[in-house]
């Protein structure tokens, strides 16, 4: 899997975001192109803002034994695999300002690097280290952007 702390991943991935026009449309699924970029925000907002309410005990437990293996590992996601409450975008959103959210937070990220991520907390999934956060990061973003031809 291409790790998205290389700075080489970081811009081809957003390379790939500027391909994107409001006017994208999926190859799959149900979302547009602006709550798609919305969508991909999340897991970073996850990371940065402390604004997202955490799982309890009872909910962090079943999402690091059921979920965490399919998130943070190495097999690609499905085409419509179901998602998770916390990142579900239903209402219409600005395509410019979630598509610059989504460049600043991979660029923080890449800029941060490794070394901040190895070992820390998931809100979801308790510690992780650089390779689970890179696989949970790229993979995300890839499926995504598969998901709009870019």
């Amino acid at each position: 899997m291409k790790n998205i702390f290389d700075k080489e991943v970081s811009e081809e991935v957003i390379g790939r975001i500027e391909k994107l026009t409001p006017s994208s449309q999926p190859i799959w699924g149900k979302m547009n192109v602006g709550q798609m970029l919305a969508h991909c925000n999340v897991a970073y907002e996850l990371v940065y803002d402390d604004n997202r309410p955490k799982p309890n005990g009872f909910k962090k437990f079943f999402l690091k034994l059921f979920v965490k293996n399919i998130v943070v590992g190495e097999k690609p996601y499905k085409k419509n695999s179901p998602t998770a409450p916390e990142f579900l975008i239903t209402d219409e959103r600005d395509f410019v300002a979630e598509k610059i959210r989504l460049t600043e937070h991979i660029k923080k990220t890449q800029k941060l690097g490794k070394p901040f991520f190895d070992q820390r907390e998931s809100n979801s999934f308790g510690k992780l280290n650089m390779s689970e956060w890179n696989n949970m990061f790229y993979k995300h973003l890839d499926h995504h952007l598969n998901q709009f031809g870019v």
